[in-house]
């Protein structure tokens, strides 16, 4: 089972109940393993994460769009416990949510176990779970973040959200379908829904990595 470090959840534990403001205790020596999965997806669409519990939630939005495939055009926004996060750019702030770059990712899920959602192009609505299945003592010399498993590819943007995604897959998969060239057109070429680059990925998380 993985070691929690306690000392830094004892510190963290009072001042979150009293105050959302963001704490200044350094997490550095905490690395979290969190699962993002695609909500309703089946077969799943996911993916395994190592991250420092010191990355803020802006990071992480910036992270999770590497991870999974999207490409960042659309508003997001994190709702932890009753809490939302969203962007502290001006256009894509929501009302009544917290600015998500004054929290870190030790701050809002302190737990093993802890769970939260990661939405992303509020038309399409793609919803993420992502649970902290363990939070590891930490190594100054490990570069991360850094993906060590997943399954299947990122859905293609703007196609109608998981109902249209699976809509999509009916059409291309049958080439005498009345909307197959049309589909075709639409999407990236040689697009395959079971596509899983690992090392790929990694080389685009690469800027986000610090010791």
């Amino acid at each position: 089972m993985a070691k929690i470090i306690k000392g830094a959840w004892m510190e963290l534990k009072a001042p979150i109940k009293k105050t959302r403001k963001k704490s200044a205790i350094k997490h550095s020596d905490c690395i979290y393993q969190l699962k993002i999965v695609l909500k309703d997806s089946k077969p799943p669409i996911w993916r395994r994460l190592l991250v420092r519990g010191q990355t803020d939630l802006g990071t992480l939005h910036a992270i999770l769009q590497t991870a999974m495939g999207w490409t960042d055009s659309h508003m997001h926004l994190f709702e932890i416990g009753d809490v939302t996060y969203g962007s502290s750019v001006e256009d894509q702030t929501l009302d009544d949510s917290e600015c998500e770059d004054d929290y870190s990712l030790a701050q809002v899920a302190p737990k093993e176990k802890a769970k939260f959602t990661y939405e992303y192009d509020m038309g399409d609505g793609w919803l993420h779970t992502i649970t902290v299945e363990k939070i590891l003592s930490g190594d100054a010399d490990k570069k991360l973040p850094i993906l060590v498993a997943g399954a299947g590819e990122c859905p293609p943007e703007d196609i109608g959200g998981l109902w249209g995604y699976y809509a999509m897959l009916d059409i291309i998969a049958d080439p005498k379908h009345p909307e197959y060239d049309e589909m075709i057109e639409r999407i990236p070429e040689d697009f395959d829904p079971d596509a899983f680059d690992l090392d790929g990925i990694n080389k685009l998380l690469k800027p986000f990595q610090k010791k």
